[in-house]
């Protein structure tokens, strides 16, 4: 099974991906270190990325997935995926993709951005990508968790509910 935690910049998603795969011993990637220095450039700038700016990213971070599905081995990763389309990219990659969505009110998520000294995305940027952003449709394996959450029962919750997937799956 493959963990795609996804959400906004500052929505925490990495840092609680981390945390889950650290815990579970998975493999992780964070979705930022597979974009072109181009994009990077692009961001960093206060410019959006476009649909075909992303493409090849998320072709890139599908063929990451599928690597360890041929391996056998479960993953997790945190990555944008604001998009159906997006995430239909990323499922390319193996069946078993499920998508922990880090959501909440922008104004936590802002300071949050805001706070941050460490990241090439700027504030200025979370409108475009709460515009760009397409909650999970229910025929989508996953579920939203609260971002108003501290970084600790966040990590929790997303374990708790990794941990039961895994569960379920090996009693299949």
């Amino acid at each position: 099974m493959h963990f795609v935690f996804m959400g906004v910049s500052g929505s925490g998603k990495t840092t609680v991906a981390e945390r889950v795969a650290h815990e579970l011993e998975l493999p992780f990637a964070e979705a930022d270190v597979f974009h072109p220095r181009a994009n990077i450039e692009k961001m960093a700038a206060g410019v959006p990325l476009t649909d075909e700016d992303r493409w090849p990213w998320l072709r890139r971070l599908s063929e990451w997935v599928a690597a360890h599905e041929a391996l056998g081995e479960s993953t997790v990763m945190a990555c944008s995926a604001l998009k159906r389309s997006y995430r239909d990219v990323l499922r390319e990659g193996a069946p078993g993709v499920h998508f922990l969505h880090m959501h909440g009110p922008s104004e936590v998520i802002w300071k949050r951005i805001a706070a941050r000294t460490d990241h090439f995305m700027p504030p200025a940027l979370l409108r475009s990508q709460l515009e760009t952003l397409q909650p999970l449709d229910p025929d989508e394996a996953g579920r939203e968790f609260d971002v108003r959450l501290d970084a600790d029962a966040l990590t929790r919750e997303s374990l708790a509910w990794v941990e039961a997937a895994l569960a379920a799956a090996d009693a299949i």
